[in-house]
């Protein structure tokens, strides 16, 4: 196979995000409206690039009151910084179904590198004669790299929100050509 592009199939992808409350709850969230595309060939992904654009006002943790809070400024500031965005500089292929995605994250303008570790899930075609390529990554970024530094001391030592915030991202997508 040579290389090719591939368009989220944002209707099949879940962009997650996990962050500890009060030390020890999960709060999980998500953003519900983003786009992005994939330029490799699935077998030999290392000369292969992701991009993606996520719509930061799109936070979704079912608590409207923590969505608000989410874009303010005290955040993700999404009045001032509305979009967040991945664009990968380096694929490292490790086997032929786990890789290595070096990139750039950028959160409330400020830019930092981050890697994710990608397991290919599956290549198909779909019931409509679409070859689908799925993927599961995951990293942990420190928040505070990022500017996003409110919080609270609680009683025991602690904070109201982790510093280290885990994504992880289940990705379908669609090869360009035949959608």
């Amino acid at each position: 196979m040579t290389a090719r592009t591939w368009t989220l199939d944002t209707n099949h992808c879940n962009l997650q995000f996990v962050a500890r409350h009060m030390v020890v709850a999960k709060v999980i969230g998500r953003f519900d409206r983003f786009s992005g595309h994939l330029r490799l060939d699935p077998e030999r992904p290392d000369d292969g690039s992701v991009f993606v654009e996520i719509d930061a006002a799109s936070v979704n943790s079912n608590s409207v009151d923590r969505d608000n809070h989410l874009r303010s400024a005290d955040f993700l500031d999404v009045e001032n910084h509305p979009k967040i965005t991945f664009e990968s500089t380096q694929l490292t292929g490790k086997s032929s179904t786990h890789l290595v995605a070096e990139g750039n994250l950028t959160i409330r303008g400020t830019t930092h590198p981050v890697s994710l570790d990608v397991r290919r899930l599956g290549l198909m075609t779909d019931l409509w004669g679409k070859s689908r390529v799925l993927y599961h990554a995951r990293t942990t970024i420190n928040r505070i790299d990022f500017g996003i530094k409110w919080n609270k001391a609680l009683d025991n030592g602690g904070w109201l929100v982790s510093e280290r915030i885990e994504l992880e991202l289940d990705v379908q997508a669609v090869a360009e050509d035949e959608e």
